[in-house]
């Protein structure tokens, strides 16, 4: 769903790009297809209304994994319906957590919608380095984390590429993972494809996205909840009995192979001296 101006070809690139003959960024899930769903104005920005007008027309147009690239600290209640319309439809919304940046002296607020609607996956960055950049606005409360800061993507023109800074595109890394997921795993719900994103993330606070381990974990619950961890089996301690038997028949068998050594040296000698003692 593009929010702001070229700002949706950015982040489709890091979902579904696909490298052309002489290379180039390739997204997370370069076989999805992309339905783009205007949620701006001509000057790239969003009102609640509209975004809220985005989510049910992606949802209805068919959509599995909704991408949502705006954070605004209004409209609860609104945003809130329209992710559960898209979770009825079995559509899971991913958006980043906060804004990827505020206005000079702003403070951030304490949530931003559609990511703290229930249902969505609320996502927050890091760059290279692991880190946030210092003057990222800091909420709390995500469920994933992603690299958004200084990553590369397509442009909306020419052979060149971009780089792009900010939660939301974090979030647009985790819509691709959740495409790929959804892809390997069809009988997966919009729900359950979250919690699989989440439950095998890189432990973190909070958890770290991993698309491989998201798509090739092994769940113990039918619902693909939680990652299985195989058992320890520590053999029992050897019984002390069978060794004892073993260092006693170790020691009468060191006595006979002394006796039969004795034997062979003292019964010679004895036959000579016609068994008379010695010095006799």
């Amino acid at each position: 769903m593009c929010i702001r101006d070229r700002h949706g070809t950015f982040a489709a690139g890091l979902i579904a790009a696909t490298p052309g003959a002489a290379g180039g960024p390739a997204g997370l899930a370069p076989e999805a297809r992309i339905l783009a769903v205007r949620g701006a104005d001509e000057r790239g920005g969003s009102t609640v209304a509209q975004v809220a007008a985005g989510i049910r027309t992606a949802a209805d147009e068919g959509a599995s994994v909704i991408y949502v690239a705006a954070a605004l600290a209004a409209g609860k209640a609104e945003l809130t319906k329209a992710v559960a319309y898209a979770s009825e439809k079995d559509a899971l919304v991913v958006a980043p957590l906060a804004p990827d940046a505020l206005p000079r002296d702003a403070k951030p607020a304490a949530w931003y919608w559609p990511a703290a609607a229930p249902g969505a996956i609320g996502v927050t960055d890091y760059g290279p380095d692991g880190q946030r950049p210092a003057n990222a606005p800091v909420v709390g409360g995500a469920d994933l984390a992603a690299p958004g800061d200084a990553v590369v993507s397509i442009g909306p023109e020419g052979s060149g590429h971009f780089i792009g800074y900010g939660a939301s595109f974090a979030a647009a890394h985790v819509a691709g993972a959740a495409a790929q997921v959804r892809a390997r795993h069809p009988e997966l719900s919009a729900a359950d494809t979250a919690r699989r994103l989440t439950e095998a993330a890189y432990p973190a606070s909070p958890p770290r996205l991993d698309p491989y381990a998201a798509l090739t974990a092994v769940l113990t619950d039918e619902k693909g909840a939680v990652p299985r961890t195989e058992r320890a089996e520590v053999p029992p301690p050897p019984a002390a009995e069978p060794r004892t038997r073993a260092l006693i028949a170790a020691g009468v068998g060191g006595g006979v192979v002394l006796l039969v050594a004795a034997g062979a040296v003292v019964i010679p000698r004895g036959r000579a001296r016609n068994w008379r003692p010695a010095g006799s």
